[in-house]
């Protein structure tokens, strides 16, 4: 897990990555133009059911250039402690087959370096627990942040997202 870092000089999220669960990098860049779903995530959490409508986002709204990434984090002590528990767990449970990052923080001074982007750029904002959501445009700017309670599909969230996807990249 990483610490803080200068956000890339281009100021939007394709300058970041984060290990990838089953090992590797999961590089930002590779999404350039889509529209992101990052969401904070924990195995254990009550509203780790939320695994199942970010999943359905991403089967239902990929065609149309829309990536789901899901972060587990420990930083709210709901998390198994490896990647490997993490995968297998969202794999039987939901059949996750958005991309996911490995283990990391999301919120205080060890926060990884995409997570301290979105707080300098959103006025102090980080997760104030699981399933927080941050939606990034198709240019790579961060287009809104939602909380926990933010159901995946349906409501503001989904109404933010059906306005990034309208938009041309």
């Amino acid at each position: 897990m990483t610490g803080l870092a200068a956000a890339p000089a281009s100021q939007d999220a394709w300058g970041f990555t984060f290990p990838a669960i089953e090992g590797g990098t999961l590089d930002f860049a590779s999404f350039r133009g889509r529209v992101l779903v990052v969401a904070n995530t924990a195995s254990f959490c009550g509203y780790t059911y939320q695994c199942e409508g970010l999943e359905a986002l991403q089967r239902d709204l990929s065609p149309r250039g829309l990536t789901v990434i899901g972060i587990p984090s420990q930083d709210f002590n709901q998390e198994s402690g490896s990647n490997e528990a993490v995968k297998k767990f969202c794999d039987l449970t939901y059949g996750v087959e958005f991309p996911m990052a490995g283990l990391s923080h999301v919120r205080g001074p060890d926060a990884a370096p995409f997570y301290a982007w979105v707080r300098s750029e959103r006025g102090g904002w980080q997760p104030d627990w699981n399933f927080n959501k941050v939606l990034i445009g198709r240019d790579g700017r961060i287009k809104g942040t939602f909380r926990s309670g933010d159901e995946p599909g349906r409501g503001k969230l989904r109404d933010a997202i059906e306005a990034e996807l309208a938009r041309v990249a």
